[in-house]
């Protein structure tokens, strides 16, 4: 994998504005850049990125099939106890899932490590998915790339196919978010643009105008009832909040499905390692309150002793703090040799309970550290979107950069 200075295309600014990516600087800073790009060969997309991607979201799933017949999990991963049924139901009905992003470290050579799966609420989707892909014809088609490279990127087609597989023809599907962020509401685009195309009909509304009707069902601000929706609303939050008592009684069906709850939450990172210690794509995990005084020289939870002792060197040399919930790398420190060496300032999630994870380094190109996003649809990786930052956690103010392959 290498980084390679690119120039710019004159009027990508004008372009982006006109196709509503209106979020292409922020603060001051540009998020779309693509003064370089980064390199991949064919063989290090299928053998180090497609093939583990999917391979983990296989291991995932049977995480899932776990934890929900768990009481000690879902009280771990603190998943609200009246709705454990609602999680629980989900998975046994085989509720399909439609996307998620697996953000990996990985230098070139691998194996790829998995930092954490948001498989619930994933952004990003709109500059991986189509920018990105109108970059790279573009620059084709100025000779800045060879005609002969290509880009890891079956993203929109995926999607399509996916909505056809798990919605009846011609369903309306209601898309939810903020609709004051535009990169939420990029995203959901995204996600209905593939519907549209699928044969779906597809209406955005606004998160804060969604109500509940006389008899208990879910509409929009123009009093549609919503049979089927996509919300960019986590699960962790839409189970506290105080419409979540009528979610198994309104006959909505929600995509991502509960059991997503379970994907989209960093406790996810102990229960894998607890499942398949030593595999080649994951980082010894644990939850902080199990290991914290092994740390300091006591002992670990008595029913971790033994995984705790096998990575305890690995441990000692680096490991990430995360809150279970948490989005953007807020909440998140690294200890190199017992010592704090870097945070974030945000620390709004830091009152969860937080996981530690063996330090993955991040390589670095020219004084930034990349995090490379692998695009699952239904239960295949179909695409790549690669974040940098000068910091070695990753925020919302980190970069995205375009890639091609070549070789």
């Amino acid at each position: 994998m290498e980084k390679i200075t690119l120039p710019e295309r004159p009027d990508w600014r004008i372009e982006a504005e006109a196709l509503g990516f209106t979020f292409a600087d922020m603060g001051g800073e540009p998020y779309w850049d693509e003064t370089s790009a980064y390199r991949l060969t064919l063989q290090q997309i299928e053998e180090d990125i497609e093939a583990p991607s999917t391979e983990l979201h296989a291991l995932c799933r049977e995480a899932v099939a776990k934890a929900v017949l768990s009481e000690e999990w879902l009280t771990r991963l603190d998943i609200p106890r009246p709705y454990w049924d609602l999680v629980e139901q989900s998975w046994s009905n085989g509720e399909p899932e439609l996307y998620g992003r697996m953000d990996l470290a990985y230098d070139g050579k691998g194996p790829a490590k998995l930092l954490e799966y948001n498989a619930d609420t994933p952004t990003s989707l709109y500059e991986s998915a189509s920018f990105q892909w109108l970059w790279l014809e573009e620059q084709q088609k100025r000779g800045v790339l060879s005609p002969d490279t290509d880009q890891f990127n079956a993203l929109h087609e995926a999607l399509v196919e996916r909505w056809a597989e798990i919605c009846e023809p011609a369903t309306e599907i209601h898309f939810a978010a903020d609709k004051s962020n535009p990169e939420d509401y990029a995203t959901v685009e995204a996600l209905a643009w593939a519907a549209r195309e699928a044969g779906m009909g597809a209406h955005f509304t606004d998160l804060a105008g969604i109500g509940v009707t006389e008899e208990g069902q879910f509409a929009d601000d123009k009093d549609r009832v919503i049979g089927t929706l996509f919300k960019l609303y986590p699960w962790e939050d839409m189970l506290r909040d105080d419409f979540a008592a009528y979610l198994q009684g309104s006959g909505l069906r929600c995509i991502e499905p509960a059991w997503k709850a379970i994907l989209s939450n960093k406790g996810l990172l102990p229960l894998l390692w607890e499942m398949f210690p030593g595999h080649p794509n994951l980082l010894p995990a644990f939850f902080e309150a199990d290991v914290a005084e092994a740390l300091k020289g006591g002992a670990p939870a008595p029913s971790v002793a033994d995984a705790f002792a096998a990575a305890e060197e690995q441990l000692r040399a680096g490991y990430v703090t995360k809150p279970i919930f948490s989005r953007e790398g807020a909440g998140v420190s690294i200890f190199e040799r017992g010592h704090e060496t870097e945070r974030t300032q945000d620390d709004s999630y830091s009152h969860h309970p937080m996981i530690l994870q063996a330090l993955a380094p991040l390589p670095e190109y020219s004084g930034f550290h990349p995090v490379l996003g692998a695009w699952i649809v239904g239960e295949a990786c179909v695409g790549l979107g690669i974040r940098e930052d000068r910091a070695r956690i990753t925020h919302n103010l980190s970069r995205f950069k375009p890639h091609f392959i070549e070789g």
